[in-house]
């Protein structure tokens, strides 16, 4: 990697769509879930790389709501990915220092897997280096939907629901919203990824496929963010920042 700068404005919560694992094993005359295989193999140097340019919280999304729909061989063996990589990886992401979270539907995961998972945010509940949330069996529509029924269910009166509580209710709760979404192989849309949360959000698209994303792409995208001018739906005074910002930071 080439001479690094001093990065500028490094966002708090970088959050990424992993795309193009299949398509990068298909180029590779390879099985699908070698490319799932590979994808996983990336996140541990990412996740190094983002704790050492500063990012508080990393967000990765692993499997979609949607995904169930593939292949029953394709979902077991993502299933297993996932299982191993907590077997495999818990001890030393802890050492590191790596808080573990989960965003997303736990209840439809094989019961031996939640209670790996459950395990695993026990342990690093504590970890304050960089969290890493884990987005699986994750859609923003079920999300907000979610958050929708149980706010019902407490009894909470219509005229009390506001952004602030509704906020309090998504996966992410007590968390700040994403600053950069990052989506690799090229694909120019959400599909859905973190809808509540992103909606000052700054994207950046990268042709690359997931398992060759690596610390020096994660480099140009905080490189382009630094340069974007965020101004949360207000306007430039003249200090260069923006009022809607500033009243936000102000009442934080």
């Amino acid at each position: 990697m080439a001479e690094e700068k001093t990065l500028e404005n490094v966002p708090r919560h970088v959050a990424i769509i992993m795309d193009g694992n299949g398509r990068w094993a298909k180029a590779r005359g390879l099985p699908r879930l070698a490319g799932h295989r590979a994808g996983t193999e990336n996140l541990r140097p990412i996740l190094e790389a983002s704790a050492e340019f500063g990012i508080e919280i990393l967000t990765i999304w692993a499997f979609s709501t949607e995904n169930w729909s593939r292949p029953e061989v394709e979902v077991r063996g993502l299933l297993r990915i996932l299982q191993r990589m907590i077997q495999r990886d818990l001890g030393e992401l802890h050492k590191q220092g790596v808080q573990l979270r989960y965003l997303g539907r736990l209840d439809r995961l094989p019961e031996g897997l939640q209670k790996q998972v459950l395990d695993a945010i026990e342990l690093t509940k504590d970890n304050d280096r960089i969290v890493l949330n884990v987005a699986f069996d994750y859609g923003g529509r079920e999300e907000i939907v979610q958050a929708v029924q149980h706010i019902i269910r407490d009894g909470i009166p219509a005229e009390d629901v506001d952004e602030a509580l509704l906020s309090s209710y998504m996966y992410t709760a007590g968390q700040p919203d994403p600053d950069l979404i990052i989506r690799t192989s090229g694909e120019l849309r959400t599909s859905g990824f973190m809808l509540w949360q992103s909606a000052y959000s700054e994207y950046y698209i990268t042709p690359t496929f997931w398992p060759d994303f690596d610390k020096e792409e994660l480099y140009r995208a905080l490189e382009a963010f630094g340069q974007r001018d965020r101004r949360f739906g207000g306007i430039k005074d003249d200090y260069g920042s923006s009022r809607q910002a500033r009243k936000g930071k102000d009442k934080a």
